[in-house]
């Protein structure tokens, strides 16, 4: 797999949280990285491994100056921290006004976070949050190296409308004229709803047949339990058994789900891409031995 990316259309769905639990969860290493123009919200709310805050230096912010050098991979681990419970994440911006340092650099991070997967030494998927996406957020320039564009949205009549229509805006954009076919489309547009466990299968059916009838090109992929007691305590805000929290259990379905569905064929797409550059290589040759040899 590869690059996964969080987002929503408006209000506050919760895509944090929901970047956060999916992490949590993960099958595969994985790396949080928190890439939302207009801040992040980790620095605030979760304890480094070392037991104090995060570093808000360490992360987007620290990484802006590397990447309009060029940027391998492997180079976003040094600029990855790990939480108290052993999650690796890229820190987010401090404040929006930070985010001119990343201007034309998005491309960059997203072919940096699509390719992380085949590190030869620390391969690793990575579950972007782009926070909201309404207006001209540049972090959809990362969305044409998904795997997978998450829109996350509530359940409310307005919300769903919301994300049927930025839905289909985003097929229009990655896809072109073929919104019709989502699973035939690279990324993959999909939607978790954020919803009352009781009633969350027959929300999601409902809200799926919407989205196909409205032809957006986007699928329910899956639901999150609206679980503010589990959400507290994945914040370290409140106490309890994290693993029994009906929004990690709802997590951990949503994580298998699209492993099951969509697993198989990204490790295919993931061994062609190899081969083809294997062979590119081959066909290079060596490098050339010129007069700048050894210097």
């Amino acid at each position: 797999m590869a690059l996964i990316a969080l987002a929503a259309d408006k209000g506050s769905p919760g895509v944090t949280t929901a970047a956060v639990a999916l992490a949590a969860v993960w099958p595969r290493r994985v790396l949080l990285a928190e890439t939302d123009p207009a801040g992040g919200d980790l620095v605030y709310r979760s304890a480094a491994a070392h037991g104090g805050p995060l570093n808000p230096n360490t992360g987007m912010l620290s990484i802006a100056a590397t990447a309009r050098r060029g940027l391998v991979p492997d180079q976003l681990w040094d600029h990855v921290q790990p939480l108290s419970g052993g999650l690796e994440v890229l820190v987010g911006l401090g404040v929006a006004e930070q985010a001119a340092g990343l201007a034309g650099l998005w491309p960059t991070l997203g072919r940096a976070f699509a390719s992380l997967a085949d590190s030869p030494n620390a391969p690793a998927d990575v579950i972007a949050d782009c926070g909201r996406i309404s207006g001209d957020t540049p972090a959809v320039e990362l969305f044409p190296h998904a795997s997978l564009v998450l829109l996350i949205s509530r359940t409310e009549p307005e919300a769903l409308a919301r994300v049927r229509d930025r839905a289909a805006a985003l097929a229009g954009k990655l896809h072109g004229g073929s919104r019709g076919a989502a699973t035939l489309n690279s990324p993959v547009i999909g939607v978790v709803l954020v919803a009352d466990p009781g009633n969350a299968a027959k929300l999601a059916g409902q809200v799926n047949d919407m989205l196909v009838h409205a032809q957006t090109g986007a699928r329910v992929v899956g639901t999150l339990a609206d679980d503010p007691a589990g959400a507290e305590q994945l914040a370290g805000r409140r106490r309890g058994r994290l693993d029994k929290s009906l929004l990690i259990r709802s997590a951990r379905k949503v994580t298998a789900d699209v492993y099951q569905q969509y697993g198989a064929a990204w490790a295919a797409q993931q061994q062609a891409a190899q081969a083809q550059a294997a062979q590119q290589q081959a066909h290079a040759g060596p490098p050339p031995q010129g007069h700048g040899a050894g210097r």
